[in-house]
């Protein structure tokens, strides 16, 4: 056996005087290697958005945050007209509550890209992780 050997001595058979660690180097590398791809995935910045309309979208989360955006950039949450002010303090209260808090936005298909963007942004800031963009299946 490599990396092994026995002295014939008086006693009979000695101890292991070296262990083959090649192996094991081995193993431990491809390791590293598999952690450091994935960890790419992982730790990547990314924000998964559908189309206004999808034909498959994920199931929503139990009772989520809604925020609404109309055509005109007007603000609603869950359904309530609202400010941007009042929009940031209720983000913090909704982060405050469930810090795995799932918030939904809700944009009209005319609405402008500027005014989802504030929302994302309302929501980092108040610590909001978690947020989908909802979507309208198909007729």
């Amino acid at each position: 056996m490599a990396g092994t050997s026995f002295s014939s001595g008086p006693g009979g058979r000695g101890g292991i005087v070296g262990i083959n660690v090649t192996p094991m180097v081995d193993i431990v590398l491809v390791l590293l290697v598999i952690m450091m791809v994935s960890a790419n995935f992982i730790v990547a910045e990314s924000m998964n958005v559908d189309l206004p309309k999808a034909s498959n979208g994920e199931g929503s989360a139990s009772t989520p945050a809604i925020v609404t955006v109309t055509a005109e950039g007007a603000y609603g949450w869950q359904d309530s007209p609202i400010d941007v002010t009042q929009l940031a303090g209720k983000l913090r209260e909704a982060w405050t509550a469930d810090n795995d808090v799932n918030l939904v936005i809700s944009a009209d298909g005319a609405a402008r890209h500027a005014a989802v963007v504030q929302v994302i942004d309302l929501a980092k800031a108040a610590g909001i992780t978690h947020y989908a963009i909802g979507v309208e299946q198909p007729d």
